[in-house]
């Protein structure tokens, strides 16, 4: 095997030109490959990121109560009680945590938005504080302004809210917000917030959540302290958050509560549908952390099917470049190989060993191209380029050009091409084999 190994590498070597054109062709394509996989991958990690600050354990139980048939509110009652039974059954999750939930039109001097409240416990935030980093006033269009702090959030009728927010406000730390929401009976319900802190964005999802101490949507809403809206489960590992889901879909009917048929989709997007329905009293909503942001999902299905697409019509034409390649090998070294055949040399050590020869192209050329590719991604990262344009903010999820790299898109890269250049090569490799040693050497001397 050694010796077909030699013979392969110095045969491309020899062929210096036509392996040049090629190599650096699987290279282009590499590095192409990379940068799609790479920004794919950078979303999808801050969707999981972001989904799971702002909106979502990776685990959450949730629910609806219903005093009348034609109502639906997203709070659940026995807070206390159902924290319990969840430590119970659930002692893998690291950490629980249970925020009230709302809905409401903020309003300032010189603007308005509608924003989903979160009434939050700053005693169990330390996950979500750790998570975000104070904006720097040029971030939300002042030139002057305090930065604020996470802990005034424990000081009664303050909010925090993000850098986009803040800057279609107009507002910065110390300046007041309303919010202005419809209660359990219709009625508008009304409170003057002073913004505690404004945070950096965390992606697109961040425009749409103002975080409140819990007791002010108590207040608000006129609910009993010993309600809640959903209990967000954090685990060690996201992708064991379905098996828990379906644990708990199991045990929890036991403790005595009612749970709802799964349902994929965020809370939000399901009051018409328990309107809709007859029961009253209340009922548990369990879902993970992609049901809570699939509305935004398709972002990553899009992306993969560009870049399988891309990388699909790319592999097409490296194919035939290897195929028109091997071709010309053959032709150029007929006599060769006829002279290999007429010595003794197997038909499987011809076959191996334009084999050999494709795949050193295909390792050597993928490897330098993703290796280029992973250089290029560092310095673009180093550089901390921000995002000028608000819809490739919006697709990116990030103000700032950062991309996810992993040793595992360097070997995929390499393994995908090697392979591409393997198979492209094989029926050349076998045409080759095939010659019989005679008229190999009678075509050599006709040429």
């Amino acid at each position: 095997m050694l010796m077909i190994l030699n013979v392969a590498f110095k045969n491309l070597l020899r062929a210096k030109k036509r392996t040049l054109l090629l190599g650096i062709a699987i290279a282009i394509v590499a590095v192409l490959f990379t940068v799609l996989r790479s920004v794919s991958s950078s979303v999808s990690k801050r969707m999981i990121e972001s989904a799971t600050t702002l909106s979502a354990g990776h685990v959450n139980v949730g629910g609806f109560s219903k005093l009348r048939k034609k109502g639906a509110d997203a709070v659940l009652d026995g807070r206390k009680e159902l924290r319990a039974i969840l430590e119970e059954l659930a002692p893998e999750a690291e950490k629980i945590v249970d925020r009230s939930r709302g809905w409401g039109r903020v309003i300032s001097g010189a603007s308005s938005l509608n924003a989903g409240l979160s009434g939050i416990d700053p005693s169990q935030e330390q996950r979500f504080f750790s998570s975000l980093r104070l904006a720097q006033p040029a971030e939300y269009g002042r030139t002057d302004g305090k930065l604020g702090n996470f802990d005034d959030l424990n000081l009664p009728n303050r909010a925090l809210i993000f850098a986009a927010q803040a800057k279609k406000l107009e507002v910065g730390v110390g300046d007041f917000i309303t919010v202005v929401i419809e209660g359990n009976g219709g009625q508008s319900n009304t409170v003057d917030l002073s913004v505690a802190a404004v945070a950096s964005d965390i992606g697109f999802m961040s425009n749409w959540n103002v975080f409140v101490h819990r007791n002010t949507i108590v207040n608000l809403y006129k609910f009993d302290d010993n309600t809640t809206g959903v209990f967000m489960l954090y685990l060690k590992n996201a992708n064991a958050a379905s098996d828990l889901r379906k644990k708990l879909e199991t045990e929890l009917p036991k403790k005595g509560f009612e749970v709802m048929s799964h349902d994929p989709n965020p809370f939000f997007m399901k009051f018409d549908k328990v309107m809709g329905e007859s029961w009253l009293g209340q009922k548990l909503d369990l879902t993970i952390w992609s049901d809570e942001i699939s509305f935004v999902m398709w972002i990553t299905k899009a992306l993969d099917f560009v870049s399988f697409l891309v990388i699909g019509v790319l592999a097409v034409i490296i194919t035939g470049g290897i195929l028109n390649s091997m071709w010309m090998s053959v032709r150029e070294r007929t006599k060769e190989i006829g002279t290999m055949r007429a010595i003794g040399a197997s038909r499987s050590f011809v076959v191996r060993l334009f084999l050999c020869e494709a795949v050193f192209l295909g390792i050597f050329s993928s490897a330098l191209g993703t290796l280029i590719g992973y250089l290029v991604l560092m310095a673009v990262n180093a550089l901390n380029i921000p995002i000028q344009n608000e819809g490739i903010r919006l697709f990116l999820m990030t103000n700032e050009f950062k991309f996810v790299l992993g040793a595992g898109q360097f070997f995929a890269s390499v393994c995908l091409f090697s392979i591409i250049a393997g198979v492209a090569s094989l029926f050349p490799a076998i045409r080759a084999a095939r010659m019989s040693p005679v008229e190999a050497l009678l075509h050599s001397k006709g040429s």
